[in-house]
């Protein structure tokens, strides 16, 4: 039920009101007796959080209401209001006929792992403790919390760049006030919230950003930043219009963050890129399953000192327990403003040749485990953090299920082009006789 990220699927599918109630339900079952519930533009957000609310509710805990915000807004609030656990109601960067939910405990972290499987056990068992008539909890509406959003990452700073913020139409229009709280000058793109998406597709791929690229190199910005529909990511475009993929971003952000001695928590999918970057300044690196909720979950560890994501999600464990995709703005406009053009801090990081693809199937956790069977003696070292990697002298290949859909992702990563494309075919290979495989069982 949970992926990688929360519960996120198709309304009126797999994600409905019914179970948004049982959601509430279930988290105020264990043990939350306040929660802050938060939601997304989308159409739909508006019944899920409605639902959800009244399983909140009907189980005993009080809710309190922040309305239409990002999800890292939920995820400070729960702290701000001295809750036990926060809801966001949001398919993230999916479209607009998807919805769904993502869970932070009383610290403003993701929930993951055992406590997610919790909340699913108790869904699946119907085990609720539903409260008498008058032992109901109550409602409270609150309506300032993106201005305290905004508050919390104000500082005295005068950064003297110019920006243009892309929301995407999602809940990541405040941007623009951090930053200008900041000392920057900006300007915006498909700042108002709407759940139909019409600008572009949610997501922040280089695909989907060239408007922003076209903005920022048409106003000669510093540099551009563009959200997903519950800015929680943050993607970027250089001064000249070019979009930096999200592996070199996060070598950037890595390097920035880390001295000597320092430990930065990335996924098992991560370009060695990143290891070469932060191997710069005397730091290593260590890998968790992909998810930004494993990744903040790392980042709480001793040393750590950031943690993030190819796709967008970035934490500075320090300032965040979870990925924002408005402090990271603050932070790129920083970057810049002492280190100078985001195209040259681009340029610093190595980089090898590096493919992503995915393999649909309806039987992805099987496929995976046929891969694991099928290399399991073949090679030397192979790592099973989440799915099948596999480290050769030359680079990696990766074998993994999706969290939130019907697919198996394959990366491979090499010293050189032809390594690249070898390894790469080597694993596209298992997926194809797995996938055959479990076709014919």
């Amino acid at each position: 039920m949970f992926g990688t990220s929360g519960i996120r699927g198709e309304y009126g599918g797999s994600v409905t009101a019914a179970l948004a109630l049982d959601v509430g339900r279930a988290v105020a079952s264990e043990g939350a007796n306040r929660v802050v519930v938060g939601r997304d533009p989308r159409k739909t957000g508006p019944v899920l959080a409605d639902a959800l609310a009244a399983g909140l509710r009907e189980c005993g805990a009080n809710v309190v209401r922040l309305g239409r915000v990002a999800t890292p807004t939920v995820a400070r609030a729960v702290q701000w209001y001295d809750a036990d656990a926060g809801i966001a109601v949001t398919a993230s960067h999916n479209p607009p006929a998807d919805n769904g939910v993502k869970l932070y405990d009383s610290t403003g972290r993701a929930i993951v792992g055992e406590r997610a499987e919790a909340v699913v056990s108790r869904i699946q068992r119907r085990d609720y403790d539903v409260c008498a008539w008058n032992e109901i909890g109550g409602v409270r509406h609150v309506s300032n919390a993106t201005r305290r959003h905004v508050d919390a990452l104000s500082a005295d700073r005068d950064l003297d760049v110019r920006a243009v913020v892309d929301a995407g139409n999602g809940t990541g229009w405040f941007v623009a006030d951090v930053l200008r709280r900041a000392g920057c000058r900006v300007d915006t793109l498909n700042a108002e919230p709407d759940g139909a998406f019409p600008s572009r597709p949610s997501e922040p791929t280089a695909a989907n950003c060239t408007g922003l690229a076209d903005a920022v190199a048409a106003t000669a910005a510093d540099f551009g930043v563009a959200h997903d529909a519950d800015a929680d990511r943050a993607m970027a475009v250089t001064e000249s219009g070019r979009f930096v993929p999200g592996d070199v971003l996060l070598a950037v952000f890595a390097r920035a963050a880390a001295n000597p001695g320092d430990t930065v928590a990335v996924p098992i999918d991560t370009s060695m890129a990143v290891a070469d970057a932060v191997g710069e300044v005397g730091a290593t690196t260590t890998y968790t399953r992909v998810g930004d909720g494993y990744v903040a979950a790392r980042a709480t560890d001793d040393g750590v000192v950031f943690g993030g994501e190819p796709s967008g999600a970035w934490v500075w464990p320090d300032e965040s327990p979870c990925p924002d995709g408005a402090l990271a703005a603050l932070k790129l406009a920083e970057l810049v403003a002492d280190e100078g053009a985001l195209s040259g801090l681009a340029a610093d990081v190595s980089r090898r040749p590096l493919r992503r693809e995915s393999v649909e199937t309806n039987e992805r956790r099987d496929v995976v485990e046929h891969v694991r069977d099928r290399v399991a003696d073949r090679y030397a070292n192979v790592t099973n953090v989440d799915g099948v990697r596999v480290d050769v002298e030359n680079g990696w290949f990766l074998v993994r299920a999706s969290g939130t859909e019907p697919l198996v992702r394959i990366t491979a990563e090499a010293s050189d082009e032809a390594a690249m494309t070898a390894l790469f075919r080597t694993a596209r290979d298992l997926v194809d006789g797995a996938v055959a495989d479990v076709g014919n069982a």
